[in-house]
């Protein structure tokens, strides 16, 4: 027969103390008023005997979870489909596991009602929300009750620690990169509804770097994804159809690229020699994509252990940075090329034209 597991009471008996006094040693209970040889003869037993307190217990006596939540303002479908969720969720369990906190994730959907409990209820200790939207109600009342939160992305007007990439600027360098290729007739699909501040963020890159080459920007060369390849599919067959001349498309999500992709080949067309392809993120298939996708590089593990640091730094009553701004690179590979003016006809174009072979 198993041996019984001990108890505190054990522990108590054994050291000729109250279970109160096992209580605040092994929690380590502030202000608790225990002499330096009891809590020597507390730990003794506690060794002697194998005791290991119950985590749950220990974190209730000690007011808290060591719990963080990161909430994805995404149904459970597109979470699934997120190619950079392990590396950013990589870079967060290792900030949270250097001061003993385990990370719990919660795809919430701005559908599922609100997540604000994860933290009332006291089932963690803080929050990381991921994916911020303009009409997120609920995080502008957690800024202002100051509560153990931290943004992964951008939201104006909120004051709470954030974590980011410039998404303006990176989409913006993207549509230079075609720009530079001459390219004029650049489409643009987003990697989500435009109440995601990234997806509207992105799309202002896209139109600044029009803009800047004095290239007049069309509402028939914007189309809207929901952050999977399906709805990147739809999304690039829309753009074909209502823009003939199109010879180049700024994809703000590699995943959505990768619909696109396939939208483009059903046409008829090719990429690059039609069509021109930048995607956003860089996930870890891109470079095996068919062709390689040119993209912005997103470093993932590093905005997730930015934003572990940050919610912990909060949670313990330390100093935060207000925002952090993470770099990012243009990774150029073989979806993008020079324009091809003889879209759909680069097989047989007349010989000595140039272009694409």
């Amino acid at each position: 027969m198993q041996d019984r597991r001990p108890k505190s009471e054990d522990v108590a008996a054994l050291a000729g103390v109250s279970r109160t006094t096992v209580s605040f040693v092994l929690n380590d209970r502030p202000g608790a008023q225990i002499s330096p040889t009891t809590r020597e003869r507390v730990l003794a037993a506690a060794a002697s005997l194998g005791y290991q307190p119950h985590a749950a217990a220990r974190g209730l006596a000690a007011g808290r979870t060591h719990t963080i939540g990161l909430v994805l303002r995404q149904s459970a479908e597109q979470v699934a489909e997120d190619a950079l969720l392990a590396e950013t969720l990589r870079g967060l369990s290792e900030a949270a596991r250097v001061e003993g906190y385990r990370v719990l994730v919660e795809p919430i959907a701005p559908s599922d009602g609100p997540y604000s409990g994860l933290l009332r209820s006291k089932r963690t200790d803080g929050l990381i929300v991921s994916g911020p939207r303009t009409d997120d109600r609920e995080i502008r009342s957690l800024s202002s009750s100051r509560a153990a939160v931290v943004i992964q992305g951008t939201l104006d007007g909120v004051e709470l620690p954030s974590v980011d990439v410039d998404n303006a600027a990176a989409a913006r360098q993207a549509v230079e990169h075609l720009i530079g290729l001459g390219h004029r007739a650049i489409g643009v699909i987003t990697n989500a509804p435009l109440a995601y501040t990234a997806a509207a963020d992105r799309l202002a890159g896209y139109r600044a770097a029009l803009a800047g080459a004095g290239i007049p920007a069309s509402d028939a060369a914007v189309a809207e994804a929901a952050f999977d390849a399906a709805s990147g599919r739809r999304a690039m067959a829309a753009l074909l159809a209502a823009n003939p001349g199109l010879t180049a498309v700024f994809v703000a999500s590699d995943v959505v690229a990768l619909g696109a992709m396939a939208a483009v080949r059903e046409a008829g067309l090719r990429v690059p020699a039609d069509i021109s392809i930048v995607g956003f993120d860089d996930i870890p298939l891109a470079a095996y994509f068919d062709p390689p996708l040119t993209t912005v590089h997103v470093p993932a593990y590093d905005l997730g252990r930015a934003a572990g640091t940050a919610l912990l730094d909060r949670i313990q009553g330390r100093e935060t940075t207000g925002r952090t701004l993470l770099p990012t690179d243009l990774v150029i590979r073989s979806s993008t090329a020079p324009c091809n003016r003889f879209r759909g006809r680069s097989r047989d174009r007349p010989a000595g034209e140039p272009g694409l072979a």
